[in-house]
């Protein structure tokens, strides 16, 4: 019988060479003593037990050399895909990356030259301009559209800000930071959109197993397979089961004809796997990491309505709704404090480090972003403390 995690359980990550709890206050100027590291996208709960287990055989066999004989990997992928998302996947379209920082990077050098356009649905995840612009493309912003306080598309509003001179489009699904799970007919409405602008189309689902309850992510290929001639797919076990350091990613090209130009960038990069992420994948892709997941969707979701519910009570606060990611999207326009007064309060009173919206793009600039993935007594500390830090408004 699997005994599942106890995610209430604290784990003291400071001083184990974390970014997230490491470096927070050199980053933000909140105390490593007694400060709440909510800003670098790794949870603080332990993997599932097999993926350890994978890595303790590797640890007891203790020889370190190159790994080879890539088919339980291969069908480790394809099975998750199958039996999580009904999408079934050649090994042959199957490229893995350290990462999918890596894995984005390797498309813009693959599919677009210097100067080409880049279009990015802000606000979105930072690395990606970080990553367009120090390749020397150009980063187009098509900014969303703010619904009753949900992110939606303003595709009309994207065609006319289209150039020609754009060759890709970085999809974000499902969103970060603003936890959108895009429906199928939003998904075809950007496939569409890439078709008419004769855009390669890649699809960045890092976050489609962390999705809340209720809520359905449909993989692109299946929301417009008309759209896999220019379809590249991003996935990863990195995200879902908190093995960030691995530096392991799943880049999925459906199109033989597409996956040339990215075949040729790792081979000119000379760029081969990681034989500790592949172990760890393989082991986390499985019935074991399946159960894992759906017991940490749960207990996220119950962090998501604490931390909501406390928000809410702080005037001038709000928080999107959260309907995929553990990644809290918190609106402070309605204070009328200038970005510089909130973040100092959330910084400086109540000690949490969080990301600070503009470095998402444009959109961004009364927002910022709360890591959930945390035992839910460190989410109701946080909760109170901000509302100590924003007592004056209440």
């Amino acid at each position: 019988m699997q005994i599942l995690p106890d995610f209430d359980e604290r784990i003291d990550r400071r001083g184990t060479h974390s970014a997230k709890w490491d470096k927070m206050e050199a980053v933000y100027g909140v105390p490593a003593g007694d400060g709440i590291a909510m800003w670098v996208a790794d949870m603080d709960f332990r993997p599932p037990a097999c993926v350890q287990a994978a890595l303790d055989a590797m640890t007891a066999h203790g020889v370190y050399g190159y790994f080879g004989d890539e088919r339980a990997y291969l069908a480790a992928i394809r099975w998750w895909m199958s039996n999580r998302h009904g999408w079934e996947v050649s090994p042959a379209s199957i490229f893995t990356t350290h990462g999918l920082v890596n894995g984005t990077a390797l498309c813009v050098e693959a599919y677009t030259k210097p100067g080409d356009g880049v279009v990015l649905m802000t606000p979105v995840y930072h690395a990606f301009a970080r990553i367009v612009a120090a390749s020397g493309r150009r980063v187009v912003e098509c900014p969303l559209a703010l619904d009753q306080g949900r992110y939606v598309l303003d595709i009309s509003a994207w065609d006319d800000a289209m150039t020609g001179a754009e060759r890709m489009l970085i999809l974000c699904s499902p969103h970060n930071p603003g936890g959108r799970v895009w429906s199928r007919e939003e998904l075809r409405e950007i496939a569409a959109f890439c078709r008419r602008h004769d855009l390669v189309l890649v699809s960045d689902e890092i976050h489609h197993d962390l999705v809340m309850p209720g809520r359905t992510h449909t993989v692109m290929p299946l929301a417009a397979p008309e759209i896999v001639d220019r379809l590249v797919m991003m996935t990863a076990t990195t995200k879902t089961f908190n093995i960030a350091g691995a530096h392991v990613g799943n880049v999925i090209i459906p199109d033989e004809r597409l996956r040339g130009p990215f075949r040729g960038r790792m081979e000119a990069l000379g760029i081969s796997p990681n034989s500790f992420g592949m172990a760890m994948a393989s082991a986390a892709y499985s019935p074991e990491g399946a159960a894992w997941v759906d017991a940490l969707t749960l207990y996220l979701d119950g962090n998501r309505r604490l931390f909501d519910a406390g928000i809410a009570a702080i005037p001038g606060l709000r928080s999107m709704p959260l309907e995929a990611t553990y990644l809290a999207w918190v609106d402070f326009s309605g204070t009328g404090m200038e970005p510089a007064e909130f973040t100092a309060r959330v910084e400086k009173q109540a000690r949490i480090a969080a990301n600070h919206g503009p470095s998402f793009g444009k959109g961004g600039e009364s927002f910022l972003r709360f890591n959930l993935a945390t035992p839910r007594a460190v989410v109701a500390e946080a909760v109170e403390r901000l509302k100590g830090a924003f007592a004056d408004l209440q």
